[in-house]
């Protein structure tokens, strides 16, 4: 088993949301609220990235770990863990990105990773596209779904790597049946290319908000659980901070 990477470098904030990430209405209310009060925890969010081997899963963490691009990587033999800051709503957090190995022989090894992830990435080859690749898009999203049905909802994303390979005809006919797919296993659907960098920062940006609102979400929930007067206390407050805010801002 590879060991894991431990360096971690300076937050990301994420404070700009373009159309491919959250905007910051799309958090929840209670999310949103949760962070403007300081509410939320500290929080280490799981990401697993699985696939057949070569289809460029470790290219594109490395892209987005490191910022660099090898063309001759080696075999991933258990797994990598690399973890990333970022920083939402003023909230900074960690997010473990679990590169795994795409060989049937690792395949049990594997499945004892899918525990508490919040997102799982589901990554293949976009030059190499064909019925095979389908079905091993298909097999892995069984393998998925088996792993972590007890762990509650986890976010799933389809990712076509290579992009930078394939023509614009190519492009077309990978969408067709990558959305399509998509759809079918009820997975937000992504192309990008690790050579390039094309969209791969957007692409794990996006991620990390995925997995931000729905880890805030649910800590949200269990503390209302725990105290049933907190959502009322919480309305409470929140009402009096905006009447306190339009106050503010009366010029009369």
């Amino acid at each position: 088993m590879a060991a894991a990477n431990r360096a971690l470098r300076e937050d990301r904030i994420i404070q700009h949301f373009t159309q491919s990430m959250y905007r910051e209405r799309d958090f929840s209310g209670a999310v949103r609220n949760a962070c403007k009060t300081g509410k939320v925890g500290e929080k280490k969010l799981k990401v697993i990235v699985v696939g057949s081997s070569s289809v460029g899963k470790t290219a594109l963490v490395d892209r987005c770990c490191n910022r660099q691009f090898h063309s001759n990587t080696a075999l991933t033999v258990g797994m990598d863990v690399h973890l990333e800051r970022f920083c939402i709503l003023g909230v900074p957090f960690t997010l473990e990105i679990w590169d795994t190995a795409g060989q049937e022989k690792h395949r049990c090894i594997t499945a004892s990773y899918y525990k508490n992830a919040c997102v799982v990435v589901i990554v293949f080859d976009m030059k190499n596209a064909n019925q095979n690749s389908w079905e091993s898009v298909i097999g892995w999203h069984t393998e998925v779904m088996k792993h972590t049905c007890s762990c509650g909802k986890v976010h799933l994303f389809l990712v076509g790597t290579k992009k930078d390979l394939c023509t614009e005809q190519e492009i077309v006919d990978v969408n067709t049946r990558g959305i399509r797919l998509a759809e079918q296993i009820n997975a937000e659907y992504w192309i990008l290319s690790a050579l390039t960098g094309e969209k791969v920062d957007d692409f794990f940006s996006r991620v990390a908000c995925v997995a931000f609102n729905a880890a805030v979400g649910r800590e949200v929930e269990d503390q209302e659980h725990r105290n049933p007067m907190h959502r009322e206390r919480d309305l409470v407050d929140l009402n009096v901070d905006i009447a306190a805010e339009r106050q503010r801002k009366c010029k009369c």
